[in-house]
């Protein structure tokens, strides 16, 4: 019994430490953020005004049976302003649905007012999204490839506020900050958007202000050909094929451009069905980048070190899920090993580093809500009640994405599922009556209904035990995965 009582805690104490350490490396991010603010930006940039400056465009748009979305989506792009004589379309088409006629009938519609515009089909659907990319690369006529997912709407000046950055002939990628259409219509979407404002804001800023490695996010940004075919093209052998061209890329020594002040607004998964396929692929293909990327990084000649230590902590960005998870699972009998075996009193103490990392995060995601909505009292009050609203409900995830986790360290493959787009805003209530939706229930529920019955058993643990120590904790976690517990049931309703 005390050997596994050593086992339980050193796990425990590892656990906590990893996160601690991701955290100080996000507060690095912050500062790193906080300096760029300081910084005049010297790009240099395309001149616009004179025309044979202006290069050759793609914009490419992969869709797989978006009948919701897809006359909002081409009706968005064919406002985009550009020389006519400089733009393609390419509507990268594999949906095997009624939507493929609509698409072709809005595409004659676009083409008849003079833009190159077209619809590429394929007979199968292999390497999924990357091999839509891929195919269409090889058509494509443009020097630079925009990227566009079915969901977003990109204002019409996108075009000229992205492109000219390329006038530097080592900028690979020119990435724009994404937007929230639904931000606002339920908690599961404010808690999105919340942990996206701190992605697009603290960590690509922290990131590209110092030169460290960042990620292309798949969608809302461009990406320059040459830079595409040199990095060896898109490959389709991990989920999140964006993040593994993106490493591939600045391995090379490509430059990457972001630019927060550019917003390019898309829809956030309303129900949390489509919010855990999102979570999952995510997280999965983030590990299987690890496995894939991370041995090249580390033996990249031309990486600084500082470089190679984010980039790991990058890439290693959704096994915090792993030690969450195994923290708050090895919480409980840690309470019992505590006031059984005095000799492990003082080790307890790690528990600060959680402490400490919570504090961290509060402050750096503070500073980038604040960059985003405003400061004073108000919105502090407003911020501390969405932080810890978002804090307890990435704990109740944390056993959802630890498997996407597993599985991608594993080496376990799955195919790519797409986030079923609902069109919130232009249908209105209707959206619930999306065909894309599925009513299936994750069959991780059960394990879900499982802890909180594990962390009502911890609560209790306290009081008959004394020790209230870890009790915030434990409510934290209770509440965390009673919310996705009950939102699972209830959405497919």
């Amino acid at each position: 019994m005390l050997q596994l009582s050593y086992i339980i805690v050193i796990l425990y104490a590892i656990s906590i430490l990893l996160v601690f350490f991701y955290s100080l490396a996000q507060f690095n991010l912050l500062l790193n953020y906080l300096k760029s603010k300081k910084t005049k930006d010297q790009s240099i940039q395309f001149d616009f005004s004179n025309n044979e400056e202006i290069p050759y465009v793609t914009i490419q748009l992969p869709i797989y049976n978006e009948k919701y979305v897809i006359e909002r989506l081409l009706t968005t792009i064919a406002k985009l302003e550009y020389p006519k004589d400089k733009l393609e379309i390419q509507v990268l088409d594999d949906s095997t649905d009624e939507s493929v006629t609509e698409t072709a009938a809005l595409i004659q519609q676009i083409a008849a007012t003079g833009i190159d515009i077209k619809q590429i089909k394929r007979t199968n659907r292999s390497g999924f999204k990357a091999g839509a990319l891929k195919e269409g690369l090889v058509h494509a006529k443009g020097e630079f490839i925009a990227i566009f997912d079915a969901d977003f709407v990109p204002q019409k000046d996108w075009l000229y506020k992205t492109i000219p950055y390329f006038k530097d002939p080592k900028i690979g990628v020119v990435q724009t900050r994404w937007g929230h259409l639904n931000r606002d219509y339920s908690l599961l979407t404010k808690i999105q958007a919340f942990a996206l404002d701190a992605h697009f804001t603290l960590e690509q800023v922290g990131r590209n202000s110092k030169s460290h490695f960042i990620n292309f996010n798949g969608t809302a940004g461009v990406w320059r050909k040459e830079c595409i075919l040199d990095a060896g093209n898109w490959e389709s052998d991990t989920l999140t094929e964006d993040l593994d061209l993106s490493y591939r890329a600045q391995l090379k020594n490509w430059k990457f451009k972001y630019l927060e002040q550019v917003e390019t607004p898309a829809e956030l998964p309303a129900i949390i069905s489509a919010a855990r396929s999102q979570q999952f692929r995510w997280n999965k293909g983030g590990a299987e980048n690890f496995s894939k990327n991370a041995i090249r990084l580390v033996q990249s000649k031309s990486t600084g070190f500082k470089t190679k230590v984010h980039g790991i902590l990058h890439l290693l960005n959704s096994s915090m899920f792993l030690a969450i998870f195994v923290m708050a699972i090895l919480s409980v009998p840690v309470l019992y090993i505590k006031n059984k075996y005095l000799q492990f009193d003082a080790i307890f103490d790690v528990l600060v580093f959680f402490v400490i990392s919570s504090l961290l995060f509060f402050i750096s995601y503070w500073v980038t809500f604040k960059s985003l909505h405003g400061g004073g009292y108000k919105n502090f009050l407003r911020y501390t009640r969405m932080f810890l609203t978002f804090y307890t409900i990435v704990m109740g995830f944390s056993f959802h994405n630890t498997i996407a986790v597993l599985e991608g360290l594993w080496g376990k493959k799955s195919d790519f599922i797409r986030t079923p787009k609902l069109n919130i805003e232009g249908l209105k209530d209707k959206w619930k009556q999306n065909s894309y939706l599925s009513k299936k229930i994750s069959k991780n529920i059960f394990v879900e209904g499982g802890l909180i019955l594990y962390f009502l058993f911890g609560i209790y643990s306290a009081v008959i035990l004394n020790d209230y120590s870890i009790i915030a904790l434990h409510f934290m976690l209770l509440t965390g995965f009673s919310f996705v517990f009950i939102k699972s049931i209830t959405d497919n309703n």
